[in-house]
């Protein structure tokens, strides 16, 4: 008996399971890589400096419906502020927090002049305090 086989006929492979768990794993490691810590043991070195940095008492300053400017509960005149700020600030440590607090009756020029003294005294972190609103 003589079989007639084509064998020039090309198998075909299906490949669609091996895709779906190849991808269902890529998934699987996406998922996983994340939330792997990888922790070293290493021995950090003595510090030279045990001095701890103290921090600088923050200036208040309170301006109220009157004008009337209160400084770390130091008052001062608006028309004379700038100067007896000048004066006044050389005692305090310049890189101290400076919050203003205005009443909101106030204009913008009376609240930007009274922070323009501020700045000029030499005093960098200048905040305007607000009721969070």
């Amino acid at each position: 008996m003589y079989h007639d086989y084509d064998w020039d006929e090309k198998p075909e492979l299906n490949i669609t399971p091996l895709v779906d768990v190849m991808l269902v794993l890529l998934a699987i490691l996406m998922i996983i890589t994340p939330n792997i810590v990888y922790q070293e043991l290493i021995k950090l070195p003595q510090g030279s400096a045990q001095k701890e940095m103290t921090k600088a008492p923050p200036v208040l300053i309170t301006i109220n419906k009157h004008k009337q400017i209160t400084v770390n509960k130091n008052k001062f005149e608006f028309n004379s502020f700038a100067d007896n700020f000048q004066v006044f600030s050389q005692h305090l440590n310049k890189k101290a927090t400076v919050t203003i607090s205005a009443d909101k009756s106030l204009g913008y020029g009376t609240v930007m002049s009274v922070l323009a003294s501020v700045k000029r005294a030499g005093f960098a972190q200048v905040s305007l305090a607000t009721n969070g609103y």
